[in-house]
This record gives structure tokens, sequence and C-alpha cells, in this order.
């Protein structure tokens, strides 16, 4: 993971706190421990809902889906390590629950990764532990360091599961009750409560760019509960908890968690093929806001101002970067360049909308591009490219 953003080497730290390379706490037990010697059939339990009358019940949402919930144990460098009894390597806590009876885990990429850039060195060695005691090898499917989300594969069989659902992260509102379930300073399945704090924050990937559409809540979380699930009143996935933002180095009520729909289309790839792809279309750009435009006298009052073209994607599409520069209210302004307002009939009204839209989309996609120059609207059809590792831009 990458230090200074997201947590230390340990990966059971969060984004924005930096943490001492070791000591995480262990899950208990011996990481070299293999699971139940018995072999039988997967028992999947199905929990239709995890709560009751509407509202949030936590006890009945604990009782029903923490049995889905697993503490995720990573050995690096060899496989020592403080969990491990001995040995030089280092090791990692982190959390993560079960998408289905085939013993597939969603965690976070930074859990099970580690480095101080790209390429990010995966774990040598995986260990999932659930409510029950049991610990298990796993494997790394695939890592999305764009959104730090990885998929893990276990071999079921002698396990009971329980298998968490996602539901639709485009449909939250603030003030809705939320729960997080994971395994904070090694203390599993640890449970809290809170709302959605606010929605359609940026937080910080493992690469250059950013997560956008991120869930910012007021439920406790705490080193460890990184790649925990973030549930809804009904039970359902609405986020893996990610990142915290603090002073301090403690949870202080700002955490942030990855929305599901971000989360799904990353581990539909990483089964597909290991990967994910996002679409690219290279420029850089500022926001654009009704006190800018009518300096500027442009008649939209919101939208990207494209600032440089940067990629082959936005060359080729014609689109126009600035041409001047300015200040205004304090900020460096580049001028001069097109204004995106939508993509594909979306509007367009900042560009962490233009980013996060782009990022929906695969390479070699065409998509329509809105925009406004030298006053007037035009189209513009761009045929997405593939986002480079490491790069800045949308």
């Amino acid at each position: 993971m990458t230090r200074g953003r997201l947590a230390a080497a340990t990966a059971c730290a969060v984004a924005l706190v930096a943490l001492p390379a070791a000591g995480c706490g262990g899950g208990g037990g011996s990481a070299g421990q293999s699971g139940p010697t018995t072999v039988k059939n997967t028992d999947v339990k199905v929990v239709a809902n995890g709560s009751k009358g509407g509202g949030l019940d936590a006890q009945t949402l604990y009782k029903q889906l923490s049995p889905g919930v697993v503490t995720v144990i990573s050995l690096f460098s060899g496989g020592g390590g403080p969990l491990g009894g001995g040995g030089n390597g280092d090791a990692g806590l982190g959390s993560g629950f079960v998408l289905d009876g085939d013993g597939y885990v969603a965690t976070n990429a930074h859990v099970v990764t580690t480095g101080d850039k790209a390429p990010l060195r995966r774990a040598g060695q995986v260990f999932v532990e659930f409510a029950d005691g049991n610990r298990v090898g796993a494997k790394i499917v695939g890592t999305d360091p764009d959104s730090d989300v990885a998929l893990l594969k276990m071999d079921p069989k002698g396990l009971t599961l329980t298998p968490l659902k996602f539901d639709d992260s485009a449909n939250l509102v603030v003030g809705q009750p939320v729960a997080a379930i994971g395994s904070p300073f090694g203390e599993e399945q640890s449970l809290s409560v809170g709302v959605i704090s606010a929605l359609d924050r940026s937080i910080a990937s493992l690469t250059e760019f950013q997560i956008g559409n991120a869930i910012q809540t007021d439920a406790a979380i705490n080193h460890g509960n990184s790649g925990g699930p973030l549930l809804d009143a009904n039970g359902r996935v609405i986020g893996i908890n990610s990142q915290i933002k603090s002073s301090s180095g403690g949870g202080e009520g700002v955490g942030f968690a990855i929305p599901a729909n971000t989360a799904k289309r990353s581990l539909t790839q990483l089964r597909q093929s290991g990967k994910v792809r996002y679409g690219f279309l290279g420029v850089s750009s500022q926001p654009l806001y009704p006190q800018l435009a009518e300096h500027l006298s442009l008649k939209v009052k919101r939208g990207a101002l494209v600032s440089k073209v940067q990629a082959a994607p936005a060359r080729r599409a014609g689109l126009k970067g600035a041409t001047g520069a300015e200040t205004f209210q304090g900020q460096d302004i580049d001028t001069g360049g097109d204004v995106i307002v939508s993509l594909d009939g979306e509007a367009i009204r900042s560009p962490g909308d233009l980013g996060d839209f782009v990022a929906l989309r695969n390479p070699g996609d065409k998509v329509k591009l809105g925009i406004i120059r030298d006053g007037r609207a035009r189209t513009l059809t761009v045929t997405l490219g593939s986002r480079p590792s490491g790069s800045q831009g949308g």
C-alpha cells in the first residue's frame, strides 16, 4: 500500500493515517493453521433481511450477518512476523466479508498488498478467520488499486458460510442509519453504528486517481476495519470500509467507504480476469462554479473547465485546453479551454463527476461529450483509452 496516503506496510491501517509496520494484533491461533480437518459439504446460510421493523435493528443485524464478516491476515516477506510466531516478515490485519458459497471474499487491496509505489507487492500468504474460530488459507484472485478493492478465494469445503449481498449505492441519502462490522485493532466481530454523514466524497486510492462517490460515515471505523462491510438497515452492503480522516491517528467520526456500485464493478472484473480496466479520457480540469462562470462570461454555471489536454483520446476528439491564466478569488484559473458539461447526456457539474463517469466506462467505449467552446454548445464523440497505471487526470 502507498505509505503516507494509506496505511503503513502492515495493511491493518486505513488511509490518511500512517502507522508503524508491526504490532497490528492477531486474530488468535497459528497463522499456519489450515482449517478443519474433517471435510464436508459447504453449509451456506441465506439471510433474507438483516433487520426488521423498518429501522436499523443492530442486534438482529449483527446476529444474522456477523458470521459472514471475516478477519483477513496477510503475511509478507516470507510469511513470518508477529502473527506467525517468529520470523522477519511483516504482517497485517484487516477485515473482509463472504460473497457466496463458492468461497469468494471481498476486502481492500491495501489489506493484502504493501509498498511505496506501483507495482505494489502482494502478501505471500493470506488467511481468512471466521467468527467460529476456523482459519483457512486464501489466494488473491486479483487486486484493483484504483478502487482499493481485492478479491480472495478460499476452499469452502467444511465451512459454514453466510454470504452478504450488495445493495445499489446510487440511492443512498445523508442521515440514513448504517452499521459497520470488522476487526478494529484485531478485535474480531466488532459492531459499530451511525449514519451516512455525507455522499459523493473523493478519497485517495493506491494510485494517483481518486475514488469517487465515496460514503462518509460517523460509525466508528478504526485500524483493522479496512475491508469490512458498511451495511444499511436491511443488512445489505452499501460500501467497503476503507479509510479514516484523523488528526490523532484514531477514529474521530470521519470514516469513508468505497461505494457498493464501484466495488461490484471491480469484483466482477477481478473474478473474470483478475484485473480491472477503466476508461481514460486524458484531460486535467478545474471546477466551474456560478461566480467564476459569471466572471468568465460563460452561459453555463457548472462543469469541468479543461486546463490541459494530456493524452491521445482527448486529443483525437479535438478537445481544447487552456490558452491563458488569471487569478480569481485567490485561485489560479486556467482560461480559454473547453467546458465539459455532459457525458452521454449526464450532467457534468465538476471534474469529480467527469472522472467518475469516465471510470465507469470501459476502454474502447465511444462517449458523447457536451462542451461549451467560445460561447457555443458542441458535441464531441470520444473513443476512450485505457487508464494508464499511476497517471493523473480524467
